[in-house]
């Protein structure tokens, strides 16, 4: 198609995440195959690379903005932009769940973090009793220093016995096909149900050497 010598491309294929190091196709095709292309970066300074007509550029390169030019009978065309974003990844998935404690009470907060380590990009998914309902917050915080992690933070304000159960975190890779989850089973009491009465005073006094008893009574 002279009037549009380069294929359409969709959202999805203009913002192109790599892992460090890894090669990766800037995919401006062209309707015609003998055309010739020029990729050009944000500086508009040519960038060899290896060019297929129905792939596109393959090379390594580096995060930033890359366009594909051509030529059809004496007019120039652009392609879309195409921008990389180079991540920090690992081929497995390293996850944690941590929860400071399993056991709560009605109207208390539960706090439960999930941690991703070495993955700067990943799709991290909560399960939990109260998620139909969106009874839970969600917050991400991006910790490079002095290692890169992820941490999710899932806070459910006002618990009650409905929250009791499983919560699960799935991540998945941003660019293979690695998922991994972790699950803690947390409890949610009506109320308090222990009872301890201290049998001294809030302030005792010992002697040197003496050795002094102190009795609680738990029901």
């Amino acid at each position: 198609d002279p009037d549009m010598p380069f294929v359409p491309s969709i959202p999805e294929d203009q913002f192109i995440l790599v892992e460090e190091g890894d090669p990766t196709v800037i995919p401006c095709r062209t309707s015609d195959p003998d055309a010739q292309v020029t990729l050009v970066n944000s500086l508009d300074k040519s960038v060899y690379a290896l060019y297929d007509t129905k792939q596109g550029f393959t090379g390594n390169f580096p995060a930033g903005s890359y366009t594909c030019k051509t030529m059809v009978k004496g007019v120039e065309f652009k392609s879309d932009e195409f921008l990389i974003y180079i991540i920090r990844a690992t081929s497995q998935l390293p996850v944690e769940i941590e929860a400071l404690k399993t056991v709560y009470k009605t109207g208390e907060t539960i706090v439960v973090t999930c941690v991703v380590f070495d993955n700067e990009v990943v799709n991290l998914q909560w399960n939990y009793p109260g998620k139909v309902k969106e009874k839970g917050l969600i917050k991400l915080d991006d910790i490079k220093v002095p290692s890169q992690k992820l941490v999710y933070t899932l806070t459910i304000p006002e618990a009650s016995v409905k929250d009791t159960g499983d919560y699960e975190c799935t991540a998945r890779h941003a660019t293979k096909e690695v998922k991994e989850n972790k699950k803690v089973v947390i409890t949610v009491h009506d109320k308090g149900f222990v009872h301890l009465e201290p049998q001294f005073s809030p302030l005792e006094a010992v002697n040197l050497h003496e050795v002094k008893n102190f009795v609680v009574d738990v029901q």
